[in-house]
């Protein structure tokens, strides 16, 4: 999978990633919060042709040609997004086939957008979990999927390949995926 990290790097220009506005993942894939997702200005200069919602809290202003689809989730650990996992990236892939961008928000472009973006990638870059992780980490540093949507995308990655690149792990902190074992270690440092 890191071949298909490098050549995302190579198509995307990947130079500094962004926490404010749209973090471009794909050349036709960004990913964003929701003020974002309501600045014309931004969506303009981004050649934005299709806005997908995965929050219910954000109501979109609509401009004209642009499509919007909205699949509100709570972000909860509770929240059963694994159902939308296939519609949204079939979207996504369709808009890319049209030569069209998406950008795909939550409220932060933190937890559910990160999360749908993250299914993406496995379906249609032939990436796993862990490298999908890690490239969109890259482009968006400030993304962190709650833990009832980790324990989905491991699903989700073991319905495509048959196989784990990220197991859920247990920690002084509670239950976490394995890719921020670092982080706890670091956290749980006495000072």
């Amino acid at each position: 999978c890191t071949r298909h990290s490098s050549s995302l790097a190579s198509s995307v220009g990947l130079s500094h990633p962004s926490v404010y506005g749209p973090s471009r993942i794909t050349p036709n894939l960004y990913l964003s919060d929701g003020a974002t997702a309501n600045n014309k200005l931004l969506l303009l200069t981004n050649q934005i042709t299709t806005v997908i919602n995965v929050a219910v809290e954000v109501v979109n202003t609509f401009y004209p040609n642009i499509e919007y689809m909205c699949v509100p989730v709570v972000d909860s650990p509770l929240s059963w997004i694994y159902s939308c996992f296939d519609a949204i990236a079939d979207k996504i892939h369709s808009v890319s086939m049209r030569q069209g961008r998406t950008l795909l928000h939550c409220a932060a472009g933190v937890s559910r957008s990160a999360t749908v973006c993250l299914a993406y990638l496995m379906k249609y870059h032939s990436m796993s979990l862990a490298s999908a992780h890690a490239w969109v980490k890259s482009c968006r540093p400030i993304i962190r999927p709650n833990n009832g949507f980790w324990q989905q995308l491991i699903q989700y990655e073991y319905k495509l390949y048959g196989t784990n690149t990220v197991r859920m792990i247990s920690t002084p902190l509670g239950m976490i995926p394995d890719v921020y074992r670092r982080e706890v270690r670091l956290t749980a440092l006495p000072f």
